[in-house]
């Protein structure tokens, strides 16, 4: 059965609301929400990952041991001290973006290769700019829904183009920001920590309606494993970014 035959179906229509913030959180138990029931299937769509290192730093480390000075008794657990490998790691974590028009075309948005994509013409998708250090702002991708129409399916994925596999050592967050209605958050947070890519997010066109989905599914490779399953069918070759 294909990822995408239940959409439509069952408990999809409920979510976890973030309350009084605007938001709504997709969830493993609630994993879906539609735009266009939220008003929000037009213009334009912005997602957007940020992400930080998890470290442990002299500073926190230093906070422990006064706090173990002032409570000799409180027990010292493994996971309070220490971290599993270096306290910082090389990682750049990108966003891209599979995508499927209506006439059968198909491809990608992401930094490697330069594949940018294109807002105001197919595939009504484009990547702002890359963001290789976890800046504040993270990295950003748009997507016209005005040409919603035009669009059968897309799938939002984050990898690890170069260094240590650190999913189980960022805090990644994918927002999305309609033009109206609440914003949408996918947290990252059943880390793998030998994973280099995560498909984070699917949003398809049922029926001339955009439901997005939470799938936050680690995989131990990159785009092509992605590719094989979620049925996308191109050819890939090995890309690199130029250093910086």
């Amino acid at each position: 059965m294909a990822f995408w035959d239940n959409w439509g179906r069952g408990p999809w229509r409920q979510f976890d609301s973030g309350g009084g913030s605007g938001t709504i959180e997709l969830t493993r138990r609630r994993p879906t929400v539609s735009l266009s029931k939220q008003g929000a299937a037009t213009g334009n769509l912005r997602v957007n990952l940020s992400w930080q290192m998890r470290t442990t730093d002299f500073g926190e480390r230093q906070s422990l041991r006064e706090s173990l000075l002032r409570n000799p008794f409180k027990k010292l657990t493994p996971d309070a001290f220490s971290s599993q490998g270096p306290a910082l790691v090389n990682v750049d974590l990108d966003l891209a973006c599979l995508y499927e028009l209506k006439d059968g075309s198909k491809g990608v948005v992401q930094p490697l290769g330069n594949f940018m994509g294109s807002l105001n013409s197919a595939p009504y998708v484009k990547l702002d700019g890359d963001d290789r250090f976890g800046s504040g702002t993270g990295e950003t991708i748009f997507v016209n829904m005005d040409h919603k129409d035009d669009i059968e399916r897309l799938l939002v994925f984050v990898y690890i183009y170069d260094g240590t596999p650190a999913f189980d050592r960022t805090r990644g967050v994918v927002t999305l920001y309609p033009s109206s209605g609440p914003q949408v958050v996918i947290h990252l947070d059943e880390r793998d920590a030998q994973a280099r890519s995560c498909a984070v997010v699917q949003i398809k066109n049922v029926k001339g309606e955009m439901v997005v989905r939470r799938e936050v599914r680690y995989v131990y490779g990159f785009q092509s494993e992605l590719d094989r399953l979620y049925g996308w069918g191109l050819q890939w070759g090995r890309g690199y970014k130029e250093k910086v």
